[in-house]
């Protein structure tokens, strides 16, 4: 059973936590603070330490060096998201940021005490430990498993399907299996099967003989033919037509490729890597994608994360590439502001990493101030954001208000076994007639979309009272 020692100075919060981890089968010990944890436990005993950033006397990411390698979790409210980025650069292994759901802690306790038992197993036994790959920037899970299996299919002939949205780096990961495999010293060919017209796409792959067909003055060698020895990269081969992708088969199982208007086949040994962004499961069963080829490139997929699913890679992202784009373009080294480290943490990222460097290069062109960005230069669209600041710099909702207190305005038995959601019921019902919407979502350190949500999943119905005062607003 993994050990968890959590370090709340809010008795409430505190027993909550507990009782949530201890139904889900965890030893639980908690504190009330730094030193009291420091005192009362040998921090190297657990598995975990959940500590609230905000503590009296020593803040919580102080047991970050205490605890050594013993991963630790920090809660903090919304409003404290820049100082909880700088705990995750002091060492911090994720936060979670309140008003947190049951299910999104016990996700997280899971993912955190599974990756450290991962590591611990993986530094006892005699396998390559994984390391990042060139041009790619991140440690999360996820990053780390992409680079492990990275590691392990490269040095094969494997085929190898490369699984991703636009703009998370397939061509990356294409040329670091091409640069760990034994034809590291052939040429690796890159085709866009999107970027060539139909009509000549089974030209530019297989090649053709002279008078083949209207236009064809000479012999040419095929793109397929051009990387004998090598790895051949289809980057979109969803798109690729019928017509090509049966040629494409017969140089999958027979290993050889013939020209159009020849009547010869020639050997070739090519090594393929193929990508897309699309579900070609999905398009084979349509009949738009060759059912059998399907089954022959997906012998190995590699899933590319999006970058909202990345984590805080986002940050490391976001100052690599501004760094690199201050020494591009002369600039002196500039920081990502407050109100930038929300935007980019909150903003969903559609075009991934390469919609991140745009933005990137766009803010760094044109920022006037010589030591930060701000948010406005990186034209992201704040509305998908879903917290707001807090003029008290805490979660009102949280301890530090009314939570705990009953209606009729009577603290709350700390044995009382209250959810999140609980207080978030409690302090609704309680301020709901005196607050419009929006000054509820800025107490509760939440947006609008994201209050009215929880009102939905809850229950709790708009009064007339708020919704009066809301539109008086």
């Amino acid at each position: 059973m993994s050990k968890i020692l959590i370090v709340e100075d809010e008795t409430i919060i505190r027993t909550a936590l507990r009782k949530l981890l201890e139904r889900n089968q965890y030893e639980v010990s908690e504190a009330p603070s730094v030193k009291e944890a420091t005192t009362r436990y040998q921090l190297k005993d657990f598995d975990l330490i959940i500590s609230d950033l905000r503590l009296p006397g020593a803040p919580g990411t102080d047991l970050i060096k205490l605890a050594g390698d013993i991963p630790v979790l920090i809660m903090t409210s919304y409003a404290s998201l820049r100082s909880a980025v700088d705990s995750m650069r002091m060492g911090a292994v994720d936060y979670i940021a309140k008003p947190f759901d049951h299910d999104e802690m016990v996700t997280a306790v899971k993912r955190v005490i599974g990756k450290a038992k991962a590591g611990k197993l993986a530094s006892q036994s005699t396998q390559t430990a994984s390391h990042a790959i060139a041009g790619m920037i991140g440690n999360s899970d996820v990053m780390q498993d992409l680079y492990n299996r990275i590691h392990k299919v490269a040095p094969t002939a494997a085929t190898v399907l490369v699984h991703g949205e636009t703009g998370t780096g397939k061509e990356l990961v294409a040329r670091a299996l091409h640069e760990e495999s034994q034809r590291a010293n052939h040429l690796m060919i890159s085709v866009n099967c999107a970027a060539i017209p139909e009509t000549l796409i089974e030209s530019e792959l297989f090649g053709h003989e002279k008078g083949a067909f209207t236009g064809a003055a000479t012999n040419r060698e095929g793109l397929v033919a051009a990387a004998d020895g090598g790895t051949l990269f289809l980057d979109e081969i969803g798109e690729l037509p019928l017509e090509a992708q049966a040629r494409l088969l017969r140089v999958l199982q027979e290993g050889e490729v013939r020209p159009l208007g020849s009547v010869e086949s020639r050997k070739v040994d090519v090594r393929l890597v193929a990508a897309t962004h699309r579900d070609l499961r999905k398009l084979a069963k349509e009949g738009k994608f060759r059912e059998d080829l399907y089954f022959r490139i997906n012998v190995v997929q590699l899933e590319l994360p999006p970058l909202r699913e990345r984590g805080t890679d986002i940050i490391t992202l976001a100052e690599s590439l501004l760094q690199r784009y201050c020494t591009q373009f002369g600039k002196p080294l500039l920081q990502l502001s407050a109100d930038a480290i929300r935007a980019i943490t909150t903003y969903t990222w559609p075009g991934n990493v390469r919609e991140l460097e745009n933005a990137m290069q766009r803010a760094v062109i044109l920022c006037e101030d010589e030591r930060e960005i701000s948010s406005e230069l990186l034209s992201i669209d704040m509305d998908a954001a879903p917290f707001e600041e807090d003029e008290e710099g805490d979660l009102a909702f949280a301890a530090r208000t009314s939570v705990g207190r009953n209606l009729r305005g009577q603290p709350q038995d700390a044995g009382e076994d209250l959810s999140l959601e609980d207080y978030f019921q409690r302090f609704v019902l309680e301020h709901q007639d005196s607050m419009s919407e929006t000054e509820l979502a800025r107490k509760l350190g939440v947006s609008r979309k994201c209050l009215w949500e929880r009102r939905q999943r809850l229950g709790i119905p708009r009064t007339r009272a708020a919704s009066a005062s809301s539109l008086a607003k």
